[in-house]
């Protein structure tokens, strides 16, 4: 997911390191609408490499996901640059040094043609993967990024758009972000994640997107939250 957010580089105000215009990139899981990342830069291509260095450190080190985002940005650049390798030498000419993609590999673009401001047209381009395969697997569109889309500006008023209210360091942009993740994954039910109970008293489970990847099983209240102390995890140099 991409977000253009404006910082306050307009009217002719040069940008600076923690100010102007930043992108903002989440990652959901498809299954749970589970955010697993976040990252905000400068472009699209700082954000997909915070975003995507995230990833292989909660769980993918070796090979991404099965992946689809929008046409834009820098995500099939820096896939690559994540977790390609370089080919062994086969002794024949000058060896190797260009990263390549994995065969296993699965990622889908779904690019979205406007006019007018208006959508008009959708194309799935698979780039990675076997169409039928990739298609079946991780999807032809990303409506649940849409969707998480409308929802980060309900509760995010440094998101909305034409308004006053955005941040204007980027440093409080990330801790809004950051609130804004907690309260979605812990406190927010979604309709679609709920659960057929039929056990007398009630005919559906509601599920927050943290209940349904198995992370807690209830639904917090913002003061679980605010009064919950995570402890760092420790490590040792050697």
């Amino acid at each position: 997911m991409d977000l253009r957010v404006p910082q306050g580089g307009k009217r002719g105000h040069t940008e600076e390191e923690d100010r102007g215009t930043f992108w903002r990139g989440t990652l959901i899981d498809s299954d749970t609408r589970l955010r697993v990342g976040r990252a905000i830069g400068k472009d699209e291509d700082e954000v997909a490499a915070k975003i995507f260095r995230q990833l292989k450190e909660r769980g993918h080190p070796d090979a991404p996901p099965p992946l689809a985002s929008d046409g834009q940005g820098a995500y099939r650049e820096q896939m690559v640059e994540t977790w390609g390798q370089i080919p062994p030498y086969s002794g024949i000419g000058r060896p190797p040094t260009v990263k390549q993609a994995g065969p296993d590999w699965q990622y889908v673009q779904v690019i979205k043609r406007r006019e007018e401001g208006r959508v008009v047209g959708v194309t799935t381009k698979v780039v990675y993967g076997d169409p039928e395969t990739v298609l079946a697997g991780v999807g032809g569109h990303t409506a649940y990024v849409e969707r998480t889309n409308l929802t980060s500006r309900h509760m995010n008023g440094r998101l909305v758009r034409k308004t006053i209210s955005f941040s204007k360091k980027v440093k409080m942009l990330e801790a809004a972000s950051a609130w804004e993740d907690a309260a979605y994954n812990m406190t927010r039910t979604v309709k679609t994640l709920a659960l057929e109970v039929n056990d007398g008293i009630r005919r559906r489970r509601p599920r927050t997107p943290a209940m349904a990847a198995g992370l807690t099983d209830h639904r917090w209240t913002v003061e679980e939250i605010l009064t919950n102390v995570v402890v760092p995890q420790r490590t040792t140099n050697t």
